[in-house]
């Protein structure tokens, strides 16, 4: 196996030079690299395997990257990777190109066929002191490869070369891959709204530590931040308004078009979330004809929820979804359609029992797989819809037992808007406080320990704004926990442990200081002192 794995990078590093021009090359700067050890590199999540072998690949000027010709695809990775080495290093790394006179190190981003490549998001990384070759079976691997490797990529060049600055990428191979498929963050755009530009940060950090689903929270009692052409007092009465008085915000069509592109683009599904048939209000005071509480209504900015509901025998009640879910689904791509379902306590039990079994249809009727939260498992929903756990166990056994999958967002471990310790300025503590260590010291498998492994589809982060309004607010309750939750969904509970995680975390200062990311600097953690531009987060 090793003899072939040998054979297959010579083939690969001699078709990238072979397709090189014919120009001349200039004479090579011979190097003798510095020992390392890309075992104890940084890298979260923490990759299924490490073998180091203590040498080191210099990224320079004359570094090129070729990917797969078959798969336009695999070249958009290549180029996201080359934009990535320009933010850092300001080095132009080409892509695909056979017009350079000089070249002396490669990387190949490989769609490979390797039967030891899992799933679709596995990826195999390898690393010599004159090529990385990164294969994967899809784009969405490699581009997973990619984050492995923007991560092992020095913040600092090697300055003892003259007028020839290199970055020194520990050698060795990586072998890696999911242990779930879903590995999701929540964000509620509905209690305060957030910018197109604001989504797509959130997006870039997500995707830098593997996240690959964004659920958004798009209504609420507070507001409708979707634009619906067929219902359009949705945001032209309910998008105006938030938690708090403010002026509120919506995505138009195009805006939400525009999110989705940019998700795909980092290899993220978009779960957009209708809620309902509580937390109506917004919708309701936008069409009073939705409204199944029988009170007068008006706009809502307070915190309190459970009052509102939609009349769960109005057939305008489920055209008005019909019109929601086939509208919002034509412009979502991914498989899934969020139904809320929470916290309807006004609905009666077989009235919420009605409704979810009819939203449930109008959603498959669109093609897409209804998820709710774990409440929706007392109506009669169909094995394909999923269940995300937040609140009652019961919910979650039973979804199980009808075959169902279950996202784990268990509210004392996973909501982001808890407050990490007393002392935090922002979030809640209804279900709990959450430092870093209790983010991170649980596992989704054995959460509940009624459940299988085969019974998680996977774990999602929720972050609900009540006590948010702009980005840095959302950054200070999402990191650095985010990052842990990242690991939780990625990285096996045998592969992972808090001593060693807790040193990684400390280590990506340099990246969440580049990133302008306001953390909340947790005292559990040693952070790194930031040599970049010798600061520390305060």
């Amino acid at each position: 196996m090793k003899k072939k794995i040998l054979a297959i990078k010579i083939a690969l590093f001699a078709l990238a030079i072979i397709s090189l021009s014919c120009a001349e090359k200039k004479k090579k700067i011979n190097l003798v690299f510095p020992e390392t050890n890309l075992a104890s590199e940084n890298i979260i999540p923490k990759p299924s395997k490490i073998i180091a072998t203590n040498s080191a690949f210099g990224l320079d000027k004359n570094t090129v990257i070729y990917t797969s010709q078959a798969s336009n695809e695999f070249e958009a990775v290549g180029q996201f990777l080359s934009d990535k080495i320009e933010e850092l290093t300001a080095l132009k790394i080409p892509v695909n190109s056979t017009e350079l006179e000089t070249v002396d190190r490669v990387i190949y981003i490989n769609q490979s066929d390797s039967l030891d490549l899992q799933v679709k998001e596995s990826y195999q990384l390898y690393i010599s002191k004159d090529s990385i070759i990164i294969n994967s079976m899809t784009a969405e691997g490699a581009f997973r490869g990619v984050q492995t490797l923007r991560q092992i990529i020095p913040e600092k060049s090697n300055d003892t070369i003259t007028d020839h600055a290199m970055w020194l990428v520990p050698s060795g191979k990586i072998i890696d891959s999911p242990n779930f498929e879903y590995r999701g963050a929540m964000l509620d755009v509905a209690r305060h709204f957030f910018s197109v530009s604001e989504i797509k940060k959130y997006i870039d950090l997500l995707a830098y530590y593997k996240i690959n689903q964004l659920h958004l929270h798009l209504t609420d009692d507070q507001g409708w931040r979707i634009e619906i052409k067929s219902w359009p007092k949705l945001t032209s009465v309910s998008g105006n308004t938030e938690v708090g008085g403010g002026k509120g915000g919506f995505y138009t069509q195009e805006e939400y078009s525009e999110i989705v592109a940019y998700a795909t683009e980092h290899h993220m599904t978009i779960i957009p979330e209708v809620d309902m048939p509580g937390h109506t209000n917004a919708a309701s005071v936008a069409y009073p004809i939705l409204n199944g509480n029988g009170k007068t209504l008006k706009p809502y900015t307070g915190t309190h929820v459970g009052f509102s509901t939609f009349d769960a025998h109005k057939d305008t009640v489920y055209a008005f979804i019909d019109d929601v879910v086939r509208e919002i689904a034509a412009l979502t791509p991914g498989p899934y359609f969020h139904i809320g379902g929470d916290e309807s306590h006004v609905t009666k039990k077989k009235d919420y029992i009605l409704f979810v079994n009819r939203v449930e249809k109008i959603v498959q009727k669109h093609g897409k797989q209804m998820i709710g939260w774990d409440e929706i498992m007392q109506a009669d929903v169909d094995s394909s819809s999923i269940a995300q756990h937040w609140n009652t166990k019961k919910n979650a056994t039973d979804a199980a037992a009808r075959g169902s999958k279950i996202i784990m967002s268990p509210a004392t471990r996973a909501y982001l808007d808890m407050k990490y310790d007393d002392a935090s300025i922002h979030g809640l503590d209804w279900a709990a406080l959450i430092p870093v260590d209790t983010a991170y010291n649980w596992s989704p498998t054995t959460y509940i320990k009624e459940l299988k492994k085969e019974d998680i589809l996977g774990i999602e982060a929720p972050l609900w704004s009540e006590t948010i309004a702009n980005m840095a607010e959302l950054e200070y309750l999402a990191f650095p926990r985010m990052i842990g939750y990242a690991e939780l969904g990625w990285s096996t509970d045998e592969n992972r442990n808090w001593e060693d995680f807790k040193i990684r975390l400390a280590n990506q200062t340099p990246y969440l200081n580049r990133m302008n990311v306001n953390y909340y600097p947790s005292e559990l953690i040693d952070w790194k002192k930031d040599t970049t531009n010798d600061t520390l987060k305060n």
